[in-house]
């Protein structure tokens, strides 16, 4: 017996004119009425997003309103060569941030053209590429990637003007969220989280640095008082390392199993919040004066990513041909060829949010799958046989990777898929 043949008949027959051929091994359909060929299964209708993220986007849409009495336009010329400087003293400016919800006029210098979006569009990408460059110091890359991003806490010591820098980032992004274009950045889900006033947990931790997610997932699975832990951690900087306390006199005070969840807590605040708090502090004075943050709480924090930096394409053929397999699944597989059929029946967004739920964020490498990274350098997606049939598919994000029980039909792995990629807060399906 042919696999692929079994995989696409237990979905059961074609329909009327419809015409199964294989091509390279790949299966695809030929209808011969109305003589076309396509990928796609017909017998695969295109599953609804039922969180239904575009219902939000459109009421979000309805909110974001320019008041009355603004100018026609803002003007802001740039050189290219030089867009962030041009563009950091256009937008600080600005002292009326209201004047920023106008239609803007961009022109690049020397450059013949007329603004009818198009070049906004551009501005917003170059300028963004510039502003979260890692090369200027105020954003990192986080611990397990080169290419999700984190503030660096010690963005003062590449900028002594930082803290305004942050706020013109900050205002940046506010303006492309409220005129609807896209930043060309991904950060670490702690960041949105902040942007939604939401707790950071320990999970989030495992996506952005392992090392640090293993040390306190063995704390909290074990009793500490043997590793002689005080509630104070080691900071190095250019070199010298200073002692920071998590609380007054922490540098006194020992880790016990009854207090080693506050300790577990207050290292997650250090490590995501504290020693970056004035420069975040400012990245949101600048976008609130474009958009109040608690408009952005219709959204959670892996849609506040697919609002701010878009919903780009997947190739799912690329996906596909750069993924892992484990503990007896093959790309033959049945299970398999069911999965790979759901996910080209989804909806763009539902795929987003399959990639966000695997691999921590929604974004593809310049390169493909195939230079996708985890907590130990390039990591290809993978998709291991795991669990019984009952249970939810989970995820391993630091890994790279989905585990996937042995469903009986493609009906069941499909629902379970789909509760699984929405149900990621409070669900043990994520570590």
């Amino acid at each position: 017996n042919d696999p692929r043949v079994t995989g696409q008949t237990a979905l059961g027959p074609l329909p009327q004119n419809w015409e199964l051929r294989y091509h390279n091994g790949r299966p695809f359909f030929i209808d011969h009425k109305n003589r076309k060929t396509q990928w796609e299964d017909p017998r695969l209708t295109v599953m609804p997003y039922s969180r239904d993220y575009k219902a939000k986007y459109d009421t979000f849409r309805q909110w974001m309103k320019a008041p009355d009495n603004l100018p026609n336009k803002i003007d802001i010329r740039v050189k290219r060569s030089q867009i962030l400087e041009d563009s950091f003293r256009a937008i600080t400016a600005v002292k009326k941030p209201d004047f920023l919800k106008t239609r803007l006029w961009i022109e690049f210098d020397q450059e013949s053209g007329l603004d009818y979006g198009g070049l906004a569009r551009e501005w917003f990408y170059l300028l963004s590429h510039e502003i979260f460059n890692p090369y200027y110091g105020l954003f990192e890359y986080s611990a397990n990637d080169n290419y999700t991003l984190q503030i660096n806490p010690n963005s003062g010591l590449c900028n002594e003007n930082h803290l305004a820098y942050f706020k013109f980032a900050g205002r940046v992004a506010g303006m492309a969220v409220f005129h609807g274009k896209l930043l060309d950045a991904f950060f670490i889900a702690p960041f949105y989280k902040m942007m939604l006033g939401k707790p950071i947990t320990l999970e989030d931790m495992e996506a952005v640095d392992t090392e640090y997610y293993n040390s306190l997932k063995y704390i909290m699975e074990n009793d500490p008082d043997d590793l002689d832990l005080l509630f104070s951690v080691d900071e190095e900087t250019l070199g010298k390392v200073n002692q920071i306390e998590l609380k007054p006199n922490g540098s006194e005070i020992a880790v016990t199993e009854e207090n080693k969840k506050e300790y577990i807590d207050l290292v997650i605040k250090w490590r995501f919040a504290s020693r970056i708090k004035s420069q975040m502090d400012k990245f949101l004075e600048g976008f609130r004066e474009l958009v109040p943050l608690e408009r952005l709480r219709i959204f959670d924090e892996r849609e506040i990513e697919l609002l701010m930096c878009g919903m780009g394409e997947i190739d799912v053929h690329d996906w596909r041909r750069n993924t892992n397999y484990k503990n007896g699944y093959n790309d033959q597989h049945l299970v398999i060829q069911w999965f790979w059929q759901v996910v080209y029946a989804l909806e763009k967004e539902s795929r987003l949010r399959l990639l966000q739920f695997v691999t921590g964020t929604s974004r593809v490498p310049m390169n493909g799958f195939s230079e996708l990274y985890g907590s130990n350098g390039p990591q290809r997606f993978t998709i291991e046989r795991w669990g019984k049939s009952e249970q939810l598919p989970r995820a391993h994000t630091c890994f790279n990777r989905i585990d996937l029980p042995e469903y009986k039909s493609y009906q069941d792995l499909h629902d379970k898929l789909i509760m699984a990629i929405e149900c990621t807060q409070g669900y043990e399906g994520v570590d």
